[in-house]
């Protein structure tokens, strides 16, 4: 089986580090920064070999700016680092949890209850709130007592959380969004 390329489309070229270090900086001067180092413009080669002397990398940071700029660091550190921080940040991201419930346009007292009892379990431990009516066949035509009910859970859950979304149908479907108060620390 022969293997055919997007003539389109450039191929794709692996670039393991996103900046240009030591031998790959192919300008005739570059701005030298760094620690150690008297900051000036300088030609690459003199540029290298003082990186050189102090056992570090030449680091091309900025190569839009005339004449490029250089840092003179431990690369390996600095890639180490920067993925240590956006693994951080990642972290910290806030993740959002959407919890579902489900409810018929008939539903009755007890399961009402029992559901809305939930609902505030949910919202309390900081998770998104998705309440919806499912109309079956032709139970559509009780779409307003769909609606009430979504109201009527919304005015129960109002000391937990806050309509995000007023009652929409779509559908077989009535949706509601309550997302949680922010707890006080």
């Amino acid at each position: 089986m022969k293997r055919r390329f997007n003539r389109n489309r450039p191929p794709q070229r692996e670039d393991k580090n996103p900046h240009r270090t030591n031998r790959d900086i192919r300008v005739p001067e570059v701005r030298l920064v760094g620690d150690n180092v008297e900051t000036g413009v300088y030609p690459t080669r003199e540029a290298l070999s003082k990186a050189e002397e102090l056992g570090l990398d030449l680091v091309e940071i900025s190569p839009k700016a005339t004449p490029p700029v250089c840092k003179i660091m431990d690369y390996k550190k600095f890639l180490y680092e920067q993925k240590k921080r956006e693994k951080a940040l990642k972290a910290k991201a806030a993740k959002i949890v959407v919890k579902e419930i489900r409810f018929g346009p008939q539903t009755d007292e007890h399961d009402y209850e029992f559901k809305k009892k939930h609902g505030e379990k949910f919202l309390k431990d900081g998770a998104k709130l998705k309440a919806y009516v499912f109309f079956k066949g032709r139970s559509i035509v009780y779409k307003d007592q769909g609606e009430i009910l979504l109201l009527r859970l919304a005015r129960d859950l109002e000391e937990f959380g806050k309509v995000e979304q007023m009652p929409k149908l779509e559908g077989k479907r009535m949706t509601m969004f309550i997302a949680p108060k922010k707890s006080k620390k």
